[in-house]
């Protein structure tokens, strides 16, 4: 049902988001945004520009792949009758990078240092570009999540609009947080972030447990036809 894909899409989003390397540009949107933590209605319009931003270039992103895909008859024809075979591997593999056994540290940025130093200046319309280019900055575990884990679900689900948009909110929820905590209550951010940092490795291992899981019961039910 649509409503599971929506689910599975946003939960996406948040390991994404809490991932040792989308979490470091988190943190430095943060640090952008709250450079006027004076100023409520700054801070706040901030937060969701920047939330916008991402959720906008990952939609973006989607539709393209999706569609491209999905318009393609051969590709639409494969999917539809090997996506369940295909996807237990896929959930194992993603598994694997959650828990850290394979991957590295390395990582793809299409982000400019110009444009984040001339936006340090600027106002809070700048969020919005630096969303943008924060989100398409890939690393194995948020590249793993995109490409292994939303874009086989989008297509399963023949979703190249809500599923992308799903996802890109689930990466923007830490942010939007700590906009308000920012706005609200600027003495619980140092709270909110030690917070996060402790449970962040233990939800980690807990969804790449369960993806490897899954995955192994999608191999043995859909490859090696064993019956639940």
């Amino acid at each position: 049902m649509i409503w599971i894909a929506a689910t599975s899409a946003f939960w996406l989003g948040i390991l994404t988001s809490i991932s040792p390397c989308p979490l470091a540009t988190n943190i430095a949107a943060i640090s952008f945004i709250g450079r006027k933590a004076g100023e409520k209605s700054h801070v706040l319009k901030s937060g969701f520009l920047y939330a916008l931003g991402r959720t906008l270039a990952y939609v973006a992103f989607g539709v393209v792949i999706i569609a491209g895909l999905l318009e393609s008859g051969e590709a639409s024809r494969f999917l539809q009758k090997y996506m369940n075979e295909i996807l237990g591997p896929i959930l194992i593999f993603l598994g694997l990078i959650l828990l850290g056994w394979i991957g590295s540290g390395a990582s793809f940025s299409i982000g400019s240092k110009k444009l984040q130093e001339k936006a340090t200046g600027g106002g809070a319309i700048w969020a919005l570009p630096i969303g943008a280019l924060f989100a398409l900055s890939f690393c194995p575990v948020s590249a793993g999540l995109f490409f292994g884990g939303l874009i086989p679900l989008a297509l399963k689900h023949q979703s190249s609009l809500m599923l992308p948009l799903v996802y890109g909110l689930g990466t923007a929820l830490p942010v939007v947080v700590f906009a308000v905590l920012l706005a609200f209550g600027s003495n619980y951010v140092g709270k909110a972030f030690d917070r996060l940092t402790q449970i962040e490795i233990w939800i980690r291992r807990f969804a790449g447990t369960v993806f490897i899981l899954v995955g192994i019961y999608y191999c043995l039910t859909h490859i090696y036809g064993l019956s639940a």
